[in-house]
């Protein structure tokens, strides 16, 4: 809630990049700043969503799709209830 007792709203912030660049380190040191002023949030992270979430597909582009989708929709779902929602992602194709 903000100073005036609404609900704050939600985001989703996808940072793409590729593998090793950075893009989890930046996510979690924003997520901390965040939290830091009483913001909730949540780090969507591309490594641990295909180790539980998207486990079982591989890396074909049918399968990158799938795995995007499916991290959108948590993305949307933690953003309409007012989550901030970082999203460090491989982006393999333009």
């Amino acid at each position: 809630m903000d100073d005036n007792g609404r609900a704050r709203a939600g985001a989703t912030v996808w940072l793409t990049g590729l593998p090793s660049s950075g893009k989890t380190t930046v996510a979690r040191l924003l997520s901390a700043r965040l939290a830091s002023e009483g913001r909730r949030v949540e780090v969507l992270d591309g490594d641990e969503i295909r180790r539980f979430l998207s486990a079982g597909l591989g890396f074909s582009r049918e399968d990158r799709h799938t795995n995007v989708q499916r991290i959108g929709f948590v993305a949307e779902l933690l953003a309409r209830n007012g989550v901030k929602a970082l999203v460090p992602v491989i982006a393999p194709y333009t």
